[in-house]
């Protein structure tokens, strides 16, 4: 099978899947339950073994479109897999096992200590995506001893971790993100993948920050489409023209055609953006060791000008589609406000601005962004 073809294959898969997902999305928003048999589902499609960049790419908008919540878990698995390979211990997804990770930049508390044949790790992270029902978790700790920040595996089912269960924000509810506690929990010193670069001697191994801002855009616009899809649907069979339009059906009135236009032309092209984004982050990752500065540079540039793009374009995006669905169309149950308050609570991650600084700093002085848990 050619990678073209395999690509198809899964996107095959990942249609049948969203398809089952969207079916009660709305619902499932409400109850705001554990995404235990979302991720059974996962599990069950085989999408978690993908191996292919550009098709995890392209699986993670499709999966996104009709989920946030899962395309966003599905997204991290890949890329938490993918951070393993910059520490040059790559793992394959090939064993279907879900993975998370445990490493908020701000929230630097958990310690390493050493022990005999590796470490211990103590202490306690408030946001974790995905971690409560992870079966692998890569997590970054302190060394008490040489302030070293090191990073590292855990079996997310390993004795002494325990998980808050107290994520309770307005969007991104099925994301299982509550707070970790870990306490005395082993980590073998074959299972460290490696130091956590603090300045700019590593380019390579700062790509991880850069992956998550990827990540973040691609779900930027897998909302941004799935309310216009959703939008769509309700527009052609309920919408009902304003009496001043002169014409029989919603899809009619021109200016409905005329938003629908602008704002498809939007995500189209957020979507072109992160792509590139995506392969431009391909491409630095590839470099190995051979990566430098400048040429890092020019992917977070590339990055965060997809972030920057796709923020604007998924809060206008599911903030328009109500004026062209109607009012009928707030009530509770189509769940049509899920779009917006997952794309609210996900483009609040790191302040876009700050973003938009590093674009334009490097566009005009070709000065580049530091390197941090953010860019």
């Amino acid at each position: 099978m050619t990678v073209t073809e395999g690509r198809q294959k899964w996107l095959t898969v990942a249609e049948e899947l969203a398809t089952a997902l969207r079916v009660d999305a709305a619902e499932r928003d409400r109850l705001g339950e554990p995404p235990v048999r979302e991720l059974d589902l996962l599990r069950q499609s085989g999408l978690l073994t993908i191996t292919d960049w550009t098709t995890q790419q392209a699986v993670t908008r499709v999966v996104g479109a009709a989920d946030a919540n899962i395309g966003h878990l599905l997204g991290y698995h890949y890329l938490q897999i993918w951070r393993t390979g910059l520490f040059d211990k790559p793992f394959e997804p090939g064993d279907n096992l879900f993975w998370a990770g445990v490493s908020n930049p701000l929230d630097a508390a958990l310690s390493l200590t050493p022990a005999e044949d590796g470490f211990v790790v103590d202490g306690r992270k408030t946001f974790a995506t995905g971690a409560a029902l992870a079966d692998r978790l890569v997590v970054s700790a302190t060394r008490t001893d040489t302030g070293e920040k090191l990073t590292f595996l855990v079996d997310g089912r390993a004795p002494g971790i325990t998980f808050s269960g107290d994520w309770d924000n307005m969007g991104q509810r099925l994301t299982a993100s509550g707070g970790v506690v870990f306490e005395r929990v082993p980590v073998a010193a074959a299972d460290v993948l490696g130091r956590q670069p603090d300045d700019e001697t590593s380019p390579r191994l700062s790509l991880a920050s850069l992956g998550f801002q990827l990540v973040l855009s691609q779900l930027h616009v897998a909302i941004a489409e799935g309310a216009l899809a959703e939008a769509a649907r309700y527009t052609r069979s309920t919408t009902r023209p304003w009496f001043l339009s002169g014409v029989d059906s919603a899809t009619d009135d021109p200016y409905v055609l005329g938003t629908y236009g602008e704002l498809v032309a939007g995500v189209e092209a957020a979507g072109l953006l992160a792509d590139h984004a995506s392969l431009a982050l391909l491409a630095a990752s590839e470099q190995g060791e051979a990566l430098t500065a400048e040429q890092r540079a020019a992917t977070a540039a590339a990055i965060s000008s997809a972030k920057v793009f796709s923020t604007g374009v998924v809060i206008e995006t599911t903030g328009k589609v109500f004026e062209l669905c109607g009012a009928r169309a707030t009530a509770s149950g189509y769940g049509f406000d899920r779009f917006w308050r997952n794309a609210r609570t996900l483009t609040l991650h790191d302040p876009v601005s700050y973003k938009a600084r590093e674009v334009g700093e490097y566009f005009l002085t070709g000065g580049r962004p530091p390197y941090t848990g953010y860019s």
